[in-house]
């Protein structure tokens, strides 16, 4: 490895100043090129076979160049980003940054889902047949809707659940029971949860690098997880939402391991709660606790594993003597999985295409960022082994087992393509990447940022 691909353990991130910025740009170029080919190759495997179940390889989308409400929002709002978000990070005092960038995420999610318009872009994206909202009257008893959940998981029996109410435990369902039963029904409602929740995710993300890497690298990272491409499917999305709830959990245990919190013993029993929700929100996101750990290994300390053990078990107990079995209802799932589309869609591709999936969301500022956590990998593997860890020795291990989590789900073949909406709750931990890279030039990645989310939702009719 070469001297100038390293980053120092002892330094801040800006240690290599403009050294690297050419494999930054390899790296970069190296991610575009995976998404042509799976373009390329998606295309021709659909053309000979029709087994992907996508109209716009590696994307579950449609080509639909189009306008809408948010043309002009969402491009007002990337240029206030780019010119602004690098300065105002910078000064801002840290709780006034917090609230800011929200706000921002909030006006970019919105903005991107309105160029599809109010209807399409927000309303109407829970309310189709595959979608949660088609089965809220099926839960007027929720206890028998849970004690008889997994008998209508599987493709064949009377009643058998729509797509996504199937492909998840009860959990992601009652979300939206309880939103109409406290008198936000329907889909415009449904819709706005997601992409509150959704903005929040990028919170806890500041947060917990926070605790773990500084504040200086939290206040990097800031305006790349504001204009990430991924809010093109955070608006509107239940996975986003589950991406927040997963999110939360590893800020509030990160908050209880670092003691940078009021009340350790809450956060640790609440990352646990939340952990035990997310489980019930998602089978796949079982997965976070390795992020959790990974938490607990930085931090060098197990103190709140009791508590958070404890807030762990209170949801799947809930959902157990209600008459849900979580394990029995996954099986009955993966045999569902293979009765539908994941069945036949092949796994020679989406082993790499979903990759490609993931530079799109992630952005090509993410990509080149992971780059130098490779880079700088071996090194923070031996300074936090001796002790003496830099901020970006504290993020670089973070970064690489998120992206650790998201190859298991991927080689797993139970996440054959629409990743790009499945792993949210993975790939938000990608974006901080971003942080290592240079001030200079910081602008221009973020441009690139935001150019890939408007192509994407100017060209393209997303499925979410």
């Amino acid at each position: 490895m070469k001297t100038e691909d390293r980053i120092e353990p002892r330094t801040g991130p800006d240690t290599a100043r403009n050294s690297g910025q050419r494999w930054d740009l390899v790296a970069a170029g190296a991610g575009a090129l995976l998404v042509v080919a799976a373009a390329l190759g998606g295309r021709a495997v659909e053309d000979y076979a029709r087994t992907l179940y996508v109209h716009w390889p590696p994307l579950l989308a449609s080509w639909y160049p189009h306008t809408g409400p948010g043309t002009v929002a969402a491009p007002v709002v990337a240029v206030a980003v780019i010119a602004y978000g690098p300065l105002l990070a910078r000064r801002l005092r840290w709780r006034s940054l917090l609230l800011t960038a929200y706000a921002c995420s909030l006006a970019w999610i919105f903005s991107l889902a309105l160029i599809d318009g109010w209807g399409r872009g927000v309303a109407e994206r829970l309310t189709t047949k595959h979608e949660y909202l088609r089965v809220i009257d099926r839960f007027g008893d929720i206890g028998a809707a849970l004690r008889t959940f997994d008998t209508h998981i599987l493709i064949g029996p009377p009643g058998n659940w729509p797509t996504h109410v199937a492909g998840h435990p009860p959990g992601a369902t009652l979300t939206f029971v309880f939103l109409d039963r406290a008198g936000l029904g329907g889909g415009a409602w449904a819709g706005v949860w997601c992409v509150l929740t959704a903005a929040s995710a990028l919170i806890a993300v500041l947060v917990t690098v926070r605790a773990l890497a500084g504040e200086d690298i939290a206040r990097r990272a800031a305006p790349f997880l504001v204009l990430a491409p991924i809010a093109v499917w955070a608006g509107t999305s239940a996975d986003a939402y589950f991406a927040a709830v997963a999110a939360w959990s590893v800020a509030l245990l990160t908050l209880a391991a670092t003691r940078t919190v009021r009340s350790p013993g809450a956060a640790a029993l609440g990352a646990g709660l939340l952990y035990g929700w997310v489980c019930y929100l998602s089978y796949g996101l079982a997965l976070i606790a390795l992020l959790l750990l990974a938490v607990l290994v930085l931090t060098g300390t197990l103190r709140p594993l009791p508590l958070a053990l404890l807030g762990a078990v209170v949801v799947p107990a809930v959902f157990t003597a209600a008459g849900f079995n979580w394990w029995e209802a996954y099986h009955v799932l993966v045999e569902r999985y293979h009765q539908g589309a994941g069945g036949f869609r092949p796994y020679g591709y989406w082993v790499w295409a979903n990759l490609a999936c993931t530079v799109i969301a992630v952005g090509p500022a993410a990509v080149a960022g992971l780059r130098r956590a490779f880079a700088g990998a071996p090194g923070a593997v031996r300074a936090l082994r001796g002790g003496e860890a830099s901020p970006v020795d504290r993020l670089v291990p973070l970064v690489l087992v998120a992206l650790l989590l998201l190859l298991a789900a991927d080689l797993s073949g139970m996440s054959k393509a629409e990743t790009e909406r499945i792993w949210q709750p993975f790939m938000v931990w990608l974006l901080p990447a971003a942080a290592l890279l240079p001030g200079r030039g910081r602008r221009g990645w973020l441009a690139v940022q935001a150019v890939v989310a408007l192509a994407v939702n100017h060209l393209l009719w997303t499925g979410w």
